[in-house]
């Protein structure tokens, strides 16, 4: 695992949520030469894109529960501990907006509005678990 995925604070993954993740990853892939990598889940297929080998971000489809929201880009900042993150994160006036919430095989996450309303996603790798 890399460093940028261990290190707690660290930018480490962004995540396009679109609703319409072909186009979108026609139009990024053409625009700075990204490759990426189909990976079929439960219900829905999550685009990876790299950077040569390197998985940078993401590109997937709006999920049902964020209908209604515009396309958008977001980012994840790692910690050593999401679910203490998170309860600081409310203690200092943050809204929770996704819930703690485990993602096989890649780790523990949630999303927080910051008290000026600013969306940010924290995340705990599986690998630093």
């Amino acid at each position: 695992m890399e460093e940028k995925f261990k290190t707690h604070g660290a930018f480490s993954w962004c995540e396009l949520m679109t609703t319409d993740a072909d186009a979108a990853t026609e139009f990024y892939t053409t625009l700075f030469g990204w490759s990426v990598e189909k990976m079929p889940m439960e219900d829905m297929t999550y685009t990876v894109v790299k950077t040569g080998e390197e998985g940078i971000g993401g590109i997937m489809s709006m999920p049902a529960d964020a209908q209604g929201m515009p396309p958008h880009w977001g980012v994840y900042v790692t910690v050593d501990d999401v679910d203490a993150v998170a309860k600081k994160a409310q203690e200092l006036g943050a809204k929770i907006v996704v819930p703690l919430t485990d993602v096989p095989n890649v780790g523990r996450l949630c999303a927080f509005q910051d008290p000026q309303g600013a969306v940010i996603s924290v995340i705990t790798y599986a690998d630093m678990e």
